[in-house]
């Protein structure tokens, strides 16, 4: 396993501190990762200014620091546009994923990230799910002929579940389409990472990891003069020190053989502000944790076999 350093985590789009990608390259290599990713988007890695140039620089920054760019990190909603069907959003979608296959290509990374879609509606479920079906298969292939993996991380709304994710892999059914299972939403979902990963592992290329601590919330009723309970506040703290089980998370990673990369993103507010030194502590203090759980995933393995 390879710890990975997301270069959302400098992008100040939470108010946090921003570099630029030559800048957050030296910085993920000052911090002791071996390897990055880097978001497809402005202020990023946008295809609207990744000309042969900018990729030169980019390519010749990471090999002065003896980084690896892995992954290139598209952003994605294939279900986005039904108030407006006439606009294909889905070509442009996949128009967009294969540009990002060949900048990754010309980077040297091995795989490049998506989204399936968010719920635009209970009675269009199947629909929606079907329409990221055939998207991310388009993908795949759009990737595989420049030889560039496609990886589908479990974020947005369609297949979210670990059983439903599973199981929309299966119905995209092409080999170019690999797993990016990650242990956050599971765990809000309640879910055994230890079981879990060891199902997903095997067809994983990367996981990408951050951790949470909750924070309770009540709405305050007048008419009864009492509280109704809401859904929790989650709130980013380094790894080790929120309620992800990351210890079982890696043990079922162990044991299901997975090898690939292991991200690490501060992409929401953090405890403790955005602030440059604050970021480089908690990337620092999170990789330490990265190893240390590959270490000992790796030694629980070794005993189970």
């Amino acid at each position: 396993m390879t710890p990975t350093l997301f270069s959302v985590s400098y992008a100040g789009l939470w108010g946090q501190h921003a570099l630029d990608v030559e800048r957050f390259i030296q910085k993920a290599a000052k911090l002791g990762y071996s390897a990055v990713e880097l978001m497809a988007k402005r202020p990023h890695l946008s295809v609207l200014e990744a000309d042969d140039a900018a990729l030169d620089r980019i390519r010749h920054c990471a090999k002065e620091h003896q980084v690896e760019i892995a992954t290139i990190a598209g952003y994605t909603d294939f279900t986005a546009g039904r108030s407006s069907a006439e606009v294909p959003f889905v070509e442009m979608q996949v128009l967009y994923v294969r540009q990002l296959a060949q900048i990754a290509r010309k980077l040297g990374a091995r795989i490049v990230r998506v989204f399936t879609g968010y719920s635009t509606g209970e009675e269009d479920y199947q629909e929606d799910w079907q329409k990221c079906v055939q998207a991310v298969r388009e993908c795949a292939a759009a990737a595989e002929e420049v030889g560039v993996i496609l990886g589908v991380q479990n974020h947005h709304d369609t297949a979210v579940s670990t059983e439903a994710y599973a199981e929309f892999l299966n119905d995209v059914d092409h080999p170019n389409c690999k797993a990016m299972f990650d242990p956050w939403a599971p765990a809000l979902h309640g879910d055994d990472l230890h079981v879990c990963a060891k199902l997903l592992a095997p067809r994983m290329v990367q996981t990408t990891l951050a951790d949470y601590v909750r924070l309770k919330r009540w709405a305050y009723m007048p008419g009864l003069v009492n509280y109704r309970s809401a859904p929790d506040m989650v709130r980013a703290v380094p790894l080790g020190k929120g309620f992800v089980d990351l210890k079982s998370f890696f043990k079922g990673l162990s044991e299901g053989g997975f090898k690939g990369y292991v991200a690490y993103e501060m992409c929401s507010p953090l405890r403790g502000g955005g602030g440059e030194a604050n970021l480089d502590e908690t990337a620092s203090a999170s990789l330490e944790v990265i190893r240390r759980l590959i270490r000992e995933g790796n030694e629980c393995a070794g005993r189970n076999r």
